[in-house]
């Protein structure tokens, strides 16, 4: 096995998350993505990379955020706000786990750019205070857009993600099914299955400006789940996609970061439910440093909370009486903290099992600290100069009198 990535525990921003995507690809293992709506799923996912010792990523989607902040908020900015809590939580507690997490935001389709700039500007908010963005990552899904539309608009904002030193994942090709709301059912096969050349034009217009960026290229992917072999994956495709990216890289007069490298893109793998445990070693193989994983792990927490619920039945049908007498209290069954417990003990198993299939576990001895040796509060703003400040003020207040500034939901 590999030598453990050199990157510290808690949430990784920057040079570190190139460091350990790079530490993926080059050791042929992939972290999964896991969707979160909640502190209860969060800390799951946090301890079963614990329990695991791997790396992880905790990815808020637009539905999933509105949901931490309340279904009951109908505030425009609520998407925002909701994503902005889940990584506030998970900052404050991934030092505890031990292990490194990837703050990610997932697809964010035109409609929903908004959010987006909701997440961004509390990004540059956070950056002045701390010195590095609130989140690892955004990604962009833009694939319904016409090519070109997709890129230009990905250019525009990696040139405003790039000195903060954010990862942009953008989606070429659409991901078939439904999911959070946006619903591509009835898409066209053939845009199912994206082409070397759509991949390479993406690494040409991103390259120039940083090397934080991945791809997702659909290669069949279809989100929600299915049974092994009802879905046509064809993760061969992204061999191709390395393979053309270098030939093309071999003869071009400018260099970047991992122009010489077998595999020079990053890329990014969707919808992997029903995919076979080959299917998801070629794409490993290929280059894929991230599976996204949400339906297995909706099913996998409701299921621990459906097993509790029924093996306790004659213990949750009212506040008192049950087998052992009618005036026994149930309070020690119905309290949300046993059942919600078992739901995550369930979820923490599955997220093991993706772990296992994407070769990630064991590949970061997990850090669990000492006890009481981390601090309460552990946002340290950094020193200021005054006067930079000032003009940095001055240069916000302009941009958002020109501008404008947003938050928002679907």
């Amino acid at each position: 096995m590999a030598t453990p990535c050199d990157v510290p525990a808690g949430v990784i921003t920057g040079d570190d998350v190139v460091k350990l995507l790079k530490h993926a690809k080059d050791n042929g293992y992939a972290i999964p993505a896991f969707n979160c709506t909640s502190s209860s799923t969060a800390n799951a996912v946090m301890e079963a990379a614990a329990k695991f010792n791997s790396p992880v990523m905790i990815q808020a989607s637009n539905g999933g955020a509105q949901f931490v902040a309340g279904k009951s908020i109908k505030d425009k900015n609520a998407c925002a706000v909701g994503s902005v809590a889940l990584a506030m939580h998970v900052r404050a507690m991934a030092p505890f786990y031990g292990i490194p997490v990837i703050m990610h935001s997932d697809h964010c389709a035109k409609k929903l750019l908004p959010w987006f700039d909701g997440m961004l500007a509390a990004d540059e908010e956070y950056f002045k205070q701390y010195g590095e963005p609130l989140f690892s990552s955004h990604m962009l899904d833009l694939s319904e857009e016409p090519d070109e539309e997709n890129i230009a608009i990905c250019v525009e904002y990696f040139k405003k993600m790039a000195p903060l030193k954010i990862w942009l994942e953008m989606e070429i090709g659409i991901t078939g099914g439904e999911e959070d709301g946006v619903d591509n059912e009835h898409v066209d096969p053939e845009k199912l299955y994206t082409s070397p050349e759509q991949v390479y034009s993406v690494y040409e217009a991103l390259a120039p400006i940083g090397n934080m960026f991945s791809i997702a290229a659909a290669f069949g992917n279809v989100h929600g789940v299915y049974k092994p072999g009802n879905v046509t994956l064809q993760p061969a495709r992204l061999v191709k996609h390395q393979e053309y990216a270098k030939s093309k890289l071999s003869t071009a007069e400018t260099r970047f970061d991992g122009t010489d490298e077998d595999k020079p893109i990053y890329l990014v793998m969707h919808g992997g439910s029903g995919s076979t445990d080959e299917e998801i070693k070629t794409a490993v193989s290929a280059g894929v440093v991230k599976m996204n994983v949400d339906t297995d792990t909706q099913w996998s927490y409701w299921d621990g909370a459906r097993a509790f619920i029924a093996e306790n039945h004659d213990y949750l049908q009212g506040q008192i009486g049950n087998p052992k007498g009618p005036d026994a209290p149930n309070k020690k069954f119905y309290d949300p903290r046993v059942w919600i417990r078992k739901a995550e003990e369930s979820m923490v198993e599955r997220c093991g099992v993706s772990m296992e299939k994407l070769g990630c576990k064991g590949t970061y001895p997990t850090k669990k600290p000492e006890s009481g040796s981390l601090p309460i509060y552990g946002f340290q703003p950094v020193a200021h100069n005054p006067l930079k400040d000032a003009v940095a003020g001055a240069k916000t207040m302009v941009d958002n009198l020109l501008h404008g500034n947003k938050g928002g939901c679907s």
